[in-house]
């Protein structure tokens, strides 16, 4: 794989999905009437088999005919974190640089989204500090050039894991951060078909040791969190609206990410805290995530291999509400920048906190052959195209965003098409990868 990291300025600057963990062993209980030696012998062979046990057994969030699982990542700690010169990278990366900024953490820093919006917030003066685990559900080093791009800007990234609770704790006692953009979950609708304890273990385990972190922080940060369009699942009214209903999930992403609504639901009501949650509509730019059908039908073109192109049930058209990479940062600050403080502290509630969802798409459905099209033309190289039927793994016929909740609250406009959207992501692409040809990806 070529990459270059000297690709052009915020054109090439940008979730991440969360890792499953290891269940704990159960306690041994102490023998007594072994001699000092036995004690001894018996205790190093139970320490060998916790190893054997734990770089073996720990289930893996590696998709099918992805990578081999690095050891490394199996484990909760992905690495070391403390000490005082730890501490004072954290503080000098979240320290505010500007009148009425904001201190935020962001979680899933090394993600797609995560790499813009934290870049993004970097840029205009807020304090900025990343968490993410790095695991491989995709090539890790794509995640490791966007840490390399927001570290030559100030930003650093912890390495850890949502579900390390001592971890965040000890995060909000180096800083108090005013506020938490929770963008780190297990993604993608099919591979829940594969590793489904991984999307409960991110997207809900993780998304509630999180609240339980930043429900006891005082003061309590306001949380704005990355939702999903999936939510919608088998709702035929169109466009999607923030009031229609959400209860027929069409996978088990979908219904992590609506369970998640519902936690916030809950810790809002409960302990007061101030939760925005954001429904992304199929999001693309440079960047971002090689599981994204736009991503492999780029690297699959310039490769000549053929391109699924799905169509429902009686040649029923496929479409996405594809929406731009800078569309969704400006969504992402304007819920920011308009939460309302948490109401709590020290975990109890002291009155009514705000809550809200809000859409984020371009309002535009474009046709999956359409995009295709538009690639052919920018890549100069014509598609093989398989048509096949939309298959029955959690995919949805189409999506559609109204966004008129969130331009009445915080004047959100997206204003990128799919053609001009596109043809930044090919410009990066190529820039990063080559042509393709010479790309193993």
């Amino acid at each position: 794989m070529i990459m270059k990291l000297s690709s052009s300025h915020m054109d090439n600057i940008p979730s991440t999905p969360g890792k499953f963990k290891m269940d704990k062993s159960p306690y041994i209980h102490r023998f007594r009437h072994y001699s000092s030696l036995a004690k001894l012998t018996f205790w190093s062979f139970v320490f060998l088999g916790l190893i054997v046990v734990f770089f073996f057994k720990s289930p893996s969030t590696s998709p099918p005919n992805s990578m081999p699982s690095d050891l490394s990542r199996r484990s909760l700690k992905t690495s070391s974190w403390g000490g005082p010169a730890w501490e004072k990278r954290v503080r000098s990366s979240a320290r505010i640089r500007s009148q009425n900024g904001l201190s935020v953490l962001v979680t899933g820093a090394a993600g797609f989204v995560g790499t813009h919006v934290s870049a993004a917030l970097k840029r205009r003066g807020d304090g900025v500090l990343g968490l993410d685990n790095f695991n491989n559900y995709y090539d890790p080093t794509l995640k490791r050039a966007r840490q390399a791009l927001l570290e030559r800007s100030g930003i650093y990234i912890v390495e850890g894991d949502i579900n390390d609770i001592a971890l965040l704790q000890k995060l909000f006692e180096v800083n108090p951060f005013t506020h938490v953009m929770h963008l780190a979950a297990q993604a993608g609708v099919r591979y829940a078909m594969e590793n489904p304890n991984s999307y409960v273990h991110s997207n809900i385990a993780g998304l509630v040791n999180l609240l339980e972190v930043c429900k006891n922080a005082n003061p309590q940060p306001a949380i704005v969190w990355a939702s999903s369009s999936s939510v919608y699942g088998l709702n035929s009214k169109v466009p999607f609206s923030e009031k229609d209903r959400t209860d027929q999930p069409a996978s088990l992403y979908a219904a992590t990410k609506k369970a998640g609504e519902e936690i916030a639901h809950t810790y809002n009501h409960i302990y007061g805290l101030s939760l925005t949650g954001l429904r992304f509509f199929t999001v693309y730019g440079p960047w971002g995530r090689p599981d994204m059908a736009y991503f492999f039908f780029t690297r699959d073109i310039l490769k000549g291999k053929s391109i699924p192109i799905f169509e429902a049930s009686n040649h029923g058209t496929v479409a996405r509400d594809f929406t731009y990479i800078d569309d969704i940062v400006k969504g992402c600050l304007g819920a920011l920048d308009t939460a309302e403080k948490s109401t709590g502290s020290g975990g109890k509630k002291k009155g009514p906190a705000q809550l809200r969802v809000f859409n984020l798409g371009n309002t535009s459905p474009v046709p999956v052959s359409d995009l295709v099209s538009i690639l052919e033309k920018l890549l100069k190289v014509k598609a093989k195209r398989m048509v096949m039927k939309l298959p029955r793994n959690g995919d949805v016929q189409f999506t559609h965003a109204n966004i008129s909740f969130a331009e009445r609250e915080f004047g959100y406009k997206p204003t990128t098409d799919l053609q001009t959207g596109l043809k930044k992501f090919v410009r990066w692409y190529v820039s990063y990868y080559g042509s393709g040809k010479k790309n193993s990806h």
